[in-house]
């Protein structure tokens, strides 16, 4: 069997509070990165939408061009300060998303920006499955009044540990990205997300679990910290889950930093217990991994 996490890592996920500020946002976001670097972090998340506020009405307002890349910083700061910062903690770094404008094709995006500790731009994601939801009485949502949806899939190689794969908040609820993304051989799972209470109560810990258990792979759910006083309430409660489905780390609901230390070997330990990979019927059904996939190359 082959070891898809080629040594240990520690993985660290900033629920950072973010407020209408842009320029405190970032500056918030620094501060604890670079602590979860001083405590060992080799792999960094910030959360959906760390740089903004959340919700459709904020889009527009704090949206960066990301293309041509690399953007100028008049035109990017997000871009510039991630970079900066996973060069600066010596860290990979995952920049949770932002709103992001492209100007050829006048759309929005809700986009996940992945730095190598040398401060390169190693992938970019955006939201494939937009956040439109109506249950009545509890909450309605439309990310399509604004947003427009990515379509790809996003793998990252990170050297000398193996591969990842990335995907923004409602991405979850779609399990075939969560299964490619195992099929290529990738140990880690992570979605920056911010799930509300109505959904982040039923569905947060349960969907994280279910593709951690699904794919025998960990898991890294990152969300805001919860704020009462926004229009948008986060759930919090960011977790690591082991391919076990069992929850490593938990954070409550305010600002906080957890971490989880990942071993390749659980990965094959749980792998060789319960042989998933060698038992699916592809005589009797597809494999998603092997269909008409866009991963943008």
């Amino acid at each position: 069997m082959a070891t898809l996490l080629k040594k240990p890592l520690k993985l660290a996920l900033v629920q950072l509070a973010t407020g209408s500020d842009k320029t405190a946002n970032l500056s918030r976001a620094r501060s604890r990165v670079l602590e979860a670097a001083q405590k060992g972090a080799s792999l960094i998340v910030l959360p959906e939408c760390f740089n903004s506020p959340y919700g459709c009405q904020y889009f527009p307002t704090y949206a960066e061009t990301l293309l041509p890349s690399p953007p100028s910083k008049e035109i990017s700061p997000t871009f510039h300060a991630l970079s900066d910062l996973a060069k600066e903690a010596k860290a990979y770094l995952l920049g949770g998303s932002i709103p992001e404008y492209e100007t050829s094709s006048d759309k929005y995006f809700n986009t996940s920006l992945m730095f190598n500790p040398s401060g390169e731009l190693i992938a970019t994601h955006r939201k494939v499955h937009l956040f439109d939801i109506d249950i009545p009485g509890k909450i309605t949502f439309k990310e399509s009044e604004i947003l427009s949806p990515g379509n790809k899939v996003t793998l990252v190689d990170l050297p000398g540990y193996g591969k990842i794969g990335i995907a923004i908040c409602y991405d979850i609820r779609f399990p075939e990205l969560a299964m490619i993304a195992a099929r290529k051989q990738c140990f880690l799972l992570l979605y920056p997300g911010a799930f509300n209470l109505t959904t982040g109560a039923l569905h947060w810990s349960l969907q994280a679990r279910a593709r951690a258990m699904d794919n025998q792979l960990y898991v890294g759910l990152c969300s805001p910290a919860r704020d009462m006083e926004a229009s948008y309430n986060a759930w919090g409660h960011s977790m690591v889950v082991d391919p076990n489905a069992a929850v490593m780390t938990e954070a409550g609901e305010s600002e906080e930093v957890v971490y989880a230390d990942l071993d390749g070997n659980k990965i094959e330990e749980i792998r060789k217990g319960i042989p998933l990979s060698g038992q699916r019927r592809f005589d009797v059904y597809p494999d998603v991994s092997e269909g008409k996939i866009n991963f943008g190359d």
